[in-house]
């Protein structure tokens, strides 16, 4: 939430705005007074890395009565406010739109009762009103995410990680109880996520005799050897007769009949705190805020409308106006035996290049939808290195246990070598024992289809899932890894930047990984607040240095005594990260002193996200499923024989759908010399990093900058 409250702050003085925070909600517009105080630039400083709210949330009796709602009106209509921005769940935004529709006759009201004048009434004549969903449960209809979900995943996931590490020293079952009421959003993707044995949500009671079906499970998991059960319960969960499924009920029944030590958590309110995520930050928090500025600049005509989120694009919808393939990747991961018939398809899983998490999540699920479809699935070790020295296994369902936590690769991973004539001729000899590869590397991938003209061996289907921090696979508005890689490097910048708490004025100047792709640098810089991110796409200068130079001492002439600039690796030749660093100290002596931090390989590690955890999940999936139907194409005359266009594909996300595209299609997308795509959509999030940092962009421009950005968001 205070990631919203910062950039509609900032926007809406970039605009010429006044802008008032009320504080603790409705009640505070209820009650005025101190309660509703303009805003300053400054008053938000600092504000991205905390949690909650700082301007208060309070549940309101008063303004559900139309007494309330006049004082409401009262205090606003005194201020001279005709805009107001709402952040809640369905009772706020079902409450902000009866206030605007009953505006009018609340004026009538105040003039009669002597309370405001005709001349004041005419000038507030108009109520425009819109809002933004803030709900950890994600319950709202017409939003892809609220604001806070990823955050309470990222909550649930620590938890789940630690309870696994003691249920398989101990060999329990651990029964989580997540919150949602009547949602089982933030129950299905942990469950997804965290590959758990079963999950209760609302949405989907479970079938009549689900206790016997549940025990044969548990006791099918163990039998398999696998030394803990997990199961997620959302707290609205009920069987079909409506009575409700609690999490003490199922501890009795798996103690009653299978006798297993059995752990129940309850998360409760640890859930709505915590650090926001980056995605929290930028894609919910910031993003939307400027739909949010431009709705309120609409005319007064305008239905009152609520922001929301379509994939990565900010949308406008009437304020009264992606569950199921989680929920059907789900029962196919986790409640479907394996078929007895085999198919004699050979599936080969190889992972190629620098290893990032949520690679094994995509291992996993590739692993186990293929043999859910009668293929024999081959893992491969250390990338094509591997495949071409003949290390590769068959891999099992119990063999992926546990992957969806696990950063890294457990595969194994090489960086693609480029040795087209020596590496191919080995891959080559391989080939025939191999129907279909899924292929975690785009480079590696378009190799193996440029050689298809001289190899009738490499003529099979191929799939490549895009796994990278950088985010750099054509195709693709998203690749595995980069969230936690970004998630990673903004708690960094949150815990450098605090470490100045107290101290003199202080700039730091932080290198982030990426190679020549700057999405990690300009998304951190999003979530962290940055006062710049340099990077090769977006040219600089020496005048550029300057002016953010310039800009940084006005800065720590105010309030604010800290500095925020990226710098992604390779970026420029010339203005490496030493050269700013000595520019900024040189330039900043007397008025603020420099740190420099270069975060390296960290940004590759650690446990993957729930947002990659789920995504890999979905991706191998979505690419096994892919590959069956493509296998029916290609077999003709007693052999496979795949060599058109779209037999080789990288499966991508583009805005909310993964979509298949030709490898050879995308190479006209690719610059390969710097291995990134020619377009890039997060580049036109950048002018918003300069907006919140008040860089002095031109007022006679303001509202045609703000429409722009809004329409490539």
């Amino acid at each position: 939430m205070n990631a919203a409250v910062r950039a509609t702050v900032r926007v809406g003085i970039y605009t010429g705005a006044k802008v008032y925070f009320v504080h603790e909600g409705y009640q505070g517009l209820v009650d005025g007074g101190d309660n509703i105080k303009l805003a300053t630039w400054e008053s938000v400083s600092m504000m991205l890395q905390l949690g909650g709210t700082v301007i208060g949330s309070a549940r309101c009796m008063d303004f559900r009565a139309r007494e309330g709602r006049m004082k409401a009106a009262l205090n606003l209509v005194k201020l001279g406010i005709t805009n107001l921005c709402v952040i809640g769940g369905d009772g706020s935004l079902t409450g902000a739109n009866q206030f605007r529709k009953e505006w009018a006759t609340l004026l009538v009201d105040l003039v009669k009762s002597g309370k405001i004048t005709d001349d004041e009434a005419r000038k507030s004549s108009h109520l425009n009103i819109v809002g933004m969903v803030g709900s950890i449960d994600n319950d709202f209809c017409g939003t892809d995410m609220t604001i806070g979900t990823d955050s309470a995943l990222h909550r649930i996931i620590e938890v789940v990680d630690a309870i696994t590490t003691t249920a398989q020293s101990h060999q329990r079952t651990f029964i989580l109880e997540v919150m949602g009421r009547h949602c089982g959003y933030l129950a299905l993707v942990t469950a997804l996520a965290c590959g758990a044995d079963w999950v209760f949500i609302p949405e989907m009671p479970p079938d009549e005799g689900w206790e016997g079906h549940l025990c044969r499970r548990l006791a099918d998991q163990r039998a398999r050897g696998s030394r803990l059960n997990v199961i997620i319960v959302a707290e609205g969960a009920m069987d079909r007769g409506g009575n409700p499924i609690s999490s003490e009920d199922i501890k009795k029944l798996v103690e009653k009949n299978l006798g297993f030590d059995t752990r129940t958590t309850v998360l409760g309110h640890v859930q709505r705190g915590g650090t926001p995520s980056a995605f929290d930050r930028i894609l919910v928090g910031i993003s939307l805020c400027l739909c949010v500025v431009m709705a309120l600049l609409a005319t007064p005509e305008t239905p009152a409308c609520v922001v929301s989120l379509s994939g990565n694009q900010a949308v406008r919808l009437p304020l009264m106006e992606s569950f199921e393939n989680n929920w059907n990747t789900y029962k196919m991961l986790a409640h479907i035996n394996p078929p007895d018939t085999k198919s004699n398809i050979n599936v080969a899983i190889v992972n190629i290049g620098a290893p990032c998490a949520g690679m094994n999540a995509a291992v996993r699920s590739a692993v186990r939808i293929g043999i859910i479809q009668g293929h024999n699935m081959l893992a491969v070790h250390d990338g094509f290195e591997g495949l071409a020295q003949g290390k590769i296994e068959p891999i099992t369902w119990t063999g992926v246990s546990g992957w969806t936590g696990k950063g890294g690769s457990e595969l194994g991973t090489k960086r693609y070598s480029n040795r087209p004539l020596l590496l191919l001729r080995m891959i080559i000899r391989m080939q025939d024992e191999y129907s279909a590869i899924v292929c975690v590397a785009y480079m590696g991938g378009l190799e193996l289809v440029q050689g298809r003209d001289k190899y009738e061996e490499l003529c099979i289907p191929m799939v490549v899932i895009p796994a990278t921090v950088s985010n750099n696979v054509p195709g693709s508005d998203f690749s595995i890894g980069a969230d936690t890689a970004l998630n990673t490097i903004t708690s960094t910048c949150d815990r450098i930047k605090q470490s100045a708490a107290g101290t003199k004025r202080r700039v730091f100047i932080i290198e982030t990984a990426g190679g020549y792709c700057g999405y990690l640098a300009t998304m951190a810089g999003l979530a962290a607040g940055a006062d710049a991110a340099y990077i090769y796409e977006d040219k600089f200068g020496i005048r550029d240095l300057e002016m953010n130079v310039e800009h940084l001492v006005q800065k720590m002439k105010t309030d604010v005594k800290r500095g925020l600039i990226l710098r992604n690796e390779n970026c420029n030749a010339n203005y490496t990260t030493d050269f700013i660093f000595a520019l900024y100290s040189e330039e900043g002596k007397g008025i603020f002193d420099c740190r420099k931090n270069v975060l390296g390989h960290m940004q590759q590690g650690g446990t993957p996200t729930p947002f990659d955890r789920n995504f890999g999940t979905k991706m191998g999936s979505k690419a096994v499923l892919w590959i069956t139907e493509k296998l029916k194409e290609v077999y003709r005359h007693g052999r496979i024989f795949a060599n058109t266009p779209d037999s080789a594909c990288v499966l991508g996300m583009k805005k909310r759908a993964l979509t298949f595209q030709p490898l050879a299609e995308l190479k006209e997308q690719t610059d390969f010399e710097h291995r990134i795509p020619k377009t890039s959509w997060w580049l036109k999030l950048r002018p918003i990093m300069k907006i919140l940092a008040k860089y002095n962009i031109r007022r006679d421009v303001n509202v045609c900058s703000l429409s722009k950005i809004n329409n490539c968001i």
